[in-house]
């Protein structure tokens, strides 16, 4: 375990952060400029550091994003997990340190299972899920998420939507 993720999560938490128990998303580009439910995905520690499986052996845990600053946000109810803030952060160093240990794989082991792994160890239940997977997750992002900003929502759906104007003008054509 690095100091940095202990220290992140060691720390008493004070509810004023509003990125607290959430889980992030970015796009990723150019992924996102076709299939905009498409994206990158990070998960925040009690005190609103994001942490995120950024490539093969490698997880960012000092609050900065692979893909850059999260533009969604999704906070999740913790008032019924058993160990609360402390418990939410065991869980996120747990997914860190074993995301460390494994091979990026965009299809089936990437950035979306490293969040599902830290929420199944938790066994936190939110959203009518408890049993967390990358698929749950990208589309309970995409309909349930907020968007921290304009920008974030322009980054996510103004490049399909020149696409979309584009493929319409060169059909009409």
């Amino acid at each position: 375990m690095n100091d940095q993720s202990m220290s992140t999560c060691s720390i008493p938490h004070t509810d004023t952060n509003p990125l607290s128990y959430t889980i992030l998303w970015s796009p990723l580009p150019p992924i996102t400029w076709i299939l905009p439910f498409i994206g990158h995905m990070g998960i925040a520690t009690s005190r609103g550091v994001a942490c995120d499986f950024q490539g093969p052996y490698s997880v960012g845990d000092r609050g900065r994003m692979a893909f850059g600053k999260p533009t969604r946000a999704l906070q999740i109810d913790i008032s019924s997990l058993r160990g609360g803030a402390e418990q939410w952060d065991k869980a996120v160093v747990e997914a860190n340190n074993e995301y460390r240990t494994r091979m990026h794989n965009i299809f089936c082991d990437n950035c979306h299972s490293h969040v599902a792994y830290a929420l199944n160890s938790m066994e936190i239940r939110a959203f009518g899920i408890n049993n967390w997977d990358m698929v749950k997750l990208c589309f309970l992002v995409f309909f349930r998420g907020r968007f921290l900003s304009f920008g974030g929502f322009l980054a996510q759906f103004l490049p399909f939507g020149v696409l979309v104007l584009i493929v319409s003008l060169v059909k009409a054509m």
